[in-house]
């Protein structure tokens, strides 16, 4: 059984893997939480940040040349500059280690807070994993845990697509197969330009949405394909999956016509 899911950051910037019990939650911008969401073993926070060549290792010495409380430890193959403080909160005691690290322009800032005590071997791990991916460098496309970046794009098109049917034709929108004709005299009636990528794609993503609300095993995933980052859904038990962008806008971009209700019917 699979052990860890793979994070690629938006933007590419580095990779890492993570407990396959934990999953991705909203954190402040540019920092990324990590937790187990059924039984809590501590809060995994991970900042990445790009500078110079040299700006991973340069931070690793500055963080030990500035912080008194902080020493060198090596974690894998990352060189780190660990330091630790404990809080109480609520009458409980706590320990927030943090591990300044990086490689090559990329610096990382890896926090793990735990009740006081507790280990760290989870942060540890996932900090032994953490990968840079250089500019210019074609990766292999890869397809990896739904990212929050992907959540919200999906909860947007989603959104506009309701909220513009309920505005326009005065119709409500369940989500459900019986709404695809509505979706279709929305476009229709609104007269979407050619280029409006944003909104083909929306009825992409929606057509996705009610093909998982109504077929077993479907899920969201995050595909990254060299400067492409996007949602796409997996049929969790054959492996093959559907791209929103290409069942509307793909056509749209070709010159062709958009039948939403012929395209749902080709998923099946």
């Amino acid at each position: 059984m699979e052990q860890s899911k793979k994070f690629i950051s938006p933007g590419a910037w580095f990779s890492m893997t993570y407990p396959v019990d934990w999953n991705e939650f909203e954190d402040g911008e540019g920092s990324f939480l990590f937790y187990n969401p059924n039984e809590w073993t501590g809060n995994f926070r991970i900042s990445a940040f790009k500078g110079n060549a040299t700006y991973g290792k340069d931070s690793v010495k500055q963080e030990l040349r500035e912080n008194s409380s902080a020493i060198p430890v090596r974690i894998g193959r990352m060189e780190c500059a660990y330091s630790k403080e404990m809080f109480e909160e609520e009458g409980a005691y706590y320990t927030s280690h943090l591990w300044i690290t990086g490689a090559d322009e990329v610096a990382f800032e890896c926090s793990f807070t735990v009740k006081k005590g507790e280990p760290v071997a989870e942060a540890e791990k996932i900090i032994a994993s953490l990968e840079t991916r250089k500019d210019g460098v074609k990766y292999p496309a890869e397809i990896i845990p739904v990212r929050l970046s992907e959540i919200y794009q999906i909860n947007e098109a989603y959104e506009w697509v309701d909220t513009t049917i309920k505005e326009l034709l005065k119709k409500d929108f369940q989500g459900a197969e019986e709404d695809i004709a509505k979706m279709q005299q929305m476009m229709e009636e609104s007269n979407i330009g050619p280029k409006k990528k944003d909104a083909w794609l929306a009825f992409g993503i929606a057509l996705c949405v009610i093909f998982a609300n109504e077929v077993d095993g479907m899920e969201w995933r995050t595909l990254v394909d060299g400067n492409r980052e996007a949602p796409i859904l997996l049929n969790t038990s054959t492996g093959e999956w559907i791209d929103p962008m290409k069942l509307v806008w793909s056509k749209v971009k070709a010159g062709g016509k958009v039948n939403l209700p012929e395209i749902y019917s080709s998923l099946f």
